[in-house]
């Protein structure tokens, strides 16, 4: 069953006030730096809206902050996709179930990214299959959506600035509203969504 907008905000509103998974920023803060960073450089709405939501899956999952360390991966990249599916297209959902995979083969595909990362983020890549091998950056490569959850991943390691000012949610909403509006208007076309099946 797809979420609705006003889900959305409740449930950073609630949820969202959870610190992120060791980090020193909360829930919501992370998503809206995050957007913030995709606006920042120029990204599309779509992408904008991704970089947003890309961590629903952990509001949805109520996963506890200690829950990494624990060795508890909640799948977060997967767990929102058939809540969102119904809301947004497929520029927008895609790159939010392969923003994992993305850290997966940045830490393969370039020297000294995995190294940068936050202890956190860390933790969590041996949960999530550590480096891609060979054979999977290929297969990574050749998905529709990579280079878009490649961009997702930058913004999104970015986002965990403690104190910084950025947009509220507010401001999003309208890029929401239209993003789900365009979905709607496409909702009756013949093939309408056949992107958007589980990976």
């Amino acid at each position: 069953m797809a979420l609705t907008l006003p889900d959305l905000v409740a449930l950073y509103a609630g949820a969202g006030r959870r610190l992120y998974g060791g980090e020193a920023v909360s829930q919501r803060a992370h998503a809206l730096q995050a957007a913030h960073f995709a606006r920042a450089a120029g990204l599309p709405d779509a992408l904008v809206a991704a970089c947003l939501l890309h961590d629903l899956g952990h509001l949805l999952s109520e996963q506890s902050d200690d829950a990494l360390a624990n060795g508890d991966d909640d799948l977060h990249q997967y767990r929102a996709l058939p809540f969102l599916r119904g809301l947004f297209g497929e520029a927008v959902v895609e790159p939010i179930g392969l923003h994992v995979a993305a850290k997966r083969y940045l830490c393969r595909a370039e020297p000294g990214y995995r190294a940068a990362l936050s202890p956190a983020s860390q933790a969590s890549l041996a949960l999530q299959g550590g480096p891609m091998s060979e054979d999977e950056a290929a297969a990574f490569l050749a998905r529709p959506h990579a280079a878009a959850a490649i961009a997702l991943r930058r913004c999104d390691d970015a986002a965990k600035v403690a104190g910084l000012v950025v947009a509220d949610l507010d401001a999003y909403l309208p890029l929401l509203e239209r993003l789900a509006a365009t979905t709607a208007g496409n909702a009756d076309t013949p093939g309408a969504g056949d992107a958007d099946r589980p990976m």
